[in-house]
């Protein structure tokens, strides 16, 4: 369903076990990049077309929700919310974004859907892996908005090529993606 070419690894869920609270302050970042991406491409393909408008407001509307719900629940625990460095995920993915139209929007649009995909996974991961019932019942709970969020992308690139086309270009980054979490980080982040 989610088109990833690999499954988390334990290596993550000892990260998560080692350092929750960093997992947590990063998820609230990623949920506010996630808002911003969707954003960005409202701006940036809104107006060529329309149709995209409803489902991107849509998806920052769900994503600006979620960031207020992950800093609710680190206020509830405890935790604060600062500044951290990111996982080099998302900038190693970014980088294999090709140059010109329409290529950009499609890429564009399909690594926010891998991005998107490789959430719900570890959404799912943490839901059965943490030994706290309110985390588990949280995640369970962005788990599909998380997949719907994943196939809008993909139905959004079909914008922009043929459903072939897309379908490749999705594999390739796929690929490419799974190459990119197999590396990790040393960071206990959402996507390390």
């Amino acid at each position: 369903m989610l088109g990833l070419k690999s499954d988390t690894t334990n290596r993550w869920l000892s990260q998560v076990d080692e350092d929750l609270a960093s997992i947590l302050v990063d998820h609230a970042h990623c949920e506010k990049k996630a808002a911003g991406t969707a954003m960005n491409l409202l701006f940036a393909y809104g107006t060529q077309v329309p149709e995209l408008c409803g489902e991107l407001s849509e998806i920052v509307v769900e994503e600006l929700d979620h960031f207020r719900q992950v800093l609710a629940l680190l206020e509830k625990r405890g935790i604060a919310y600062g500044s951290m460095k990111p996982s080099c995920y998302g900038r190693k993915l970014n980088d294999l974004v090709r140059p010109g139209e329409p290529q950009r929007a499609i890429d564009r649009l399909l690594i926010a859907s891998l991005i998107e995909a490789r959430s719900c996974e570890r959404f799912s991961l943490l839901r059965e892996h943490v030994h706290d019932e309110e985390l588990a019942e949280f995640y369970g709970s962005l788990f599909e908005s998380e997949a719907r969020h994943h196939s809008t992308y993909v139905r959004m690139a079909r914008h922009f090529a043929e459903d072939a086309d897309i379908r490749q270009r999705l594999d390739a980054l796929s690929v490419a993606e799974a190459e990119i979490i197999a590396e990790g980080d040393t960071l206990p982040r959402m996507h390390s």
